[in-house]
């Protein structure tokens, strides 16, 4: 094990990485590295090219051009640079990958978390009116999947009012808008009421990008607010020491 962990650091120490051995690190072909010392130990590789992933090639992701990668890479690190690294450890995430025109199955994405590769994929092209917010509800993603258990489903679904049912899925449902409700009822955004694990990735997202707006809504919405304290009471189990604002 020691080997293995020593012959892994070489790879990073070795300047340019091979794209060979980041393939071997976490399955993603035609990749390169951008940054790998970040504060928080992020590494982050780059698209030089096209790739398809997935056991039927259904997952599409292309490369960008060097000013797109740098500008919305100053983006991107802002906002995952909120979470220690400590936190992001303990909900396996180690590399992010930059591409652009993520899709599955044709349906864009604005990301595609693999918590058994720690890995997350990021359409740095993602809508811009919700690019930065869509970061923090992929990593929501990455927290649930590694605390399901946590983050319990049916009572989630308790919150809401007895008739209200999610979809089965959230690409078999047509709501898909991001756009935040004026008059929110119990949901953020239109695709919160798509499925329960997508309601609570939009919760955290608006609690970690605007809190203003939490503040706002939850004031005449008990349901808002009582999923708000729902994810709060949650995240701080997983960690004391979390911090929801800047």
């Amino acid at each position: 094990m020691f080997l293995i962990k020593i012959t892994l650091l070489l790879f990073f120490l070795i300047s340019p990485l091979k794209a060979d051995a980041i393939y071997n690190l976490i399955k993603i072909p035609n990749l390169k590295i951008y940054e790998i010392k970040t504060k928080n130990k992020l590494k982050y590789f780059s698209a030089t090219k096209p790739f398809r992933l997935g056991v039927k090639k259904n997952i599409t992701c292309s490369n960008s051009n060097e000013e797109t990668l740098k500008s919305k890479y100053k983006i991107i690190y802002k906002n995952l640079n909120r979470y220690s690294h400590e936190f992001l450890k303990k909900i396996n995430l180690k590399y992010i990958v930059l591409c652009e025109d993520l899709s599955i199955s044709e349906i864009n994405t604005a990301g595609i978390p693999d918590s058994e590769m720690k890995t997350l994929i990021l359409d740095i092209k993602f809508n811009k009116n919700y690019f930065e917010r869509s970061i923090h509800h992929e990593i929501f993603h990455m927290i649930n999947d590694s605390f399901s258990n946590i983050f319990d489903e049916e009572v989630w679904k308790s919150l809401n009012k007895k008739k209200f049912k999610y979809a089965e899925c959230s690409t078999c449902t047509d709501k898909i808008n991001l756009s935040t409700y004026n008059k929110t009822e119990g949901f953020f955004t239109e695709y919160s009421k798509s499925t329960a694990s997508e309601d609570m990735a939009e919760v955290f997202s608006y609690l970690m990008f605007d809190k203003n707006i939490v503040e706002e809504k939850i004031i005449n919405d008990i349901i808002l607010k009582k999923k708000v304290f729902f994810l709060k009471e949650n995240i701080l189990k997983i960690d004391s020491k979390f911090k929801f604002d800047d």
